[in-house]
């Protein structure tokens, strides 16, 4: 310890600059390696706003509808089956999704559209819907990133065979409009979401849940709901309803 450069006591000195000490410090990026990351992003961008699939894209055109003004973002994580998806206007499925109609690509589901998709709704990043009979998400939808909704299962029944080869039947899925399912929303076969209804982050829906309400949990419960001429209340004791397990 020794008195600083304003002679204040106490102040320490920095130690010598070696070797050492000259390794430890920051050094500026060279000029190459920041054009080259700018590059990078630059690509990346440009890649992102290229690789959309929209309605006049090649790829947008295998589906059965893909509405004006709608999206899904680059990258995509699977998508097949697109002719039996129908997309509405001005909706947008997030970078990183999953979009599938049918059990695998080139299946030939026994419902047509499998999976539809309203108007102006947003499906987060990240997200996954898989169809094989019957899934339909309403208009003006919300979701956050990491949704899975799915009308698909696997039965367990034979202990002989992988529970992963033994299909179940599908269950149809509706969500109605007006909605939003909140970040990690798992929405299970047979649920039935009503019309604007919220659904707190990382809940399970597996049954059904009325028009006008607000559920939260696994399996998703009912807390709040609209009544007309009170507004919202709060739903508890033998008036709460519950989803039915799936």
């Amino acid at each position: 310890m020794t008195s600083g450069a304003d002679g204040s006591p106490g102040a320490t000195l920095r130690p010598a600059m070696g070797p050492m000490a000259s390794s430890s410090e920051p050094r500026a990026l060279d000029p190459l390696r920041l054009a080259t990351g700018e590059t990078i992003r630059w690509l990346w961008e440009q890649a992102a706003r290229f690789a959309t699939i929209g309605p006049r894209s090649r790829r947008g055109r295998r589906f059965g509808h893909f509405g004006t003004g709608s999206a899904i973002c680059f990258p995509v994580a699977a998508l097949f089956g697109e002719r039996y998806i129908h997309i509405g206007d001005a909706s947008m499925i997030g970078p990183y999704s999953s979009l599938s109609a049918g059990v695998s690509p080139g299946h030939v589901p026994d419902h047509d559209p499998v999976v539809k998709i309203g108007d102006r709704t947003v499906i987060g990043k990240g997200s996954g819907i898989v169809g094989h009979r019957e899934v339909v998400i309403g208009d003006d939808v919300w979701t956050g990133h990491h949704v899975y909704i799915t009308d698909a299962n696997h039965g367990y029944e034979d202990v002989t065979a992988p529970i992963g080869t033994q299909f179940a039947e599908p269950r149809p899925v509706h969500v109605g409009s007006g909605s939003w399912l909140g970040h990690g929303t798992v929405v299970l076969p047979g649920s039935t979401i009503g019309r604007h209804v919220v659904v707190g982050a990382g809940s399970v829906v597996a049954g059904d849940l009325p028009d006008l309400s607000v559920a939260v949990g696994n399996p998703a419960r009912v807390i709040r709901r609209y009544v007309l001429g009170e507004g919202w209340i709060r739903a508890d004791g033998d008036d709460l309803p519950r989803a039915e397990h799936a």
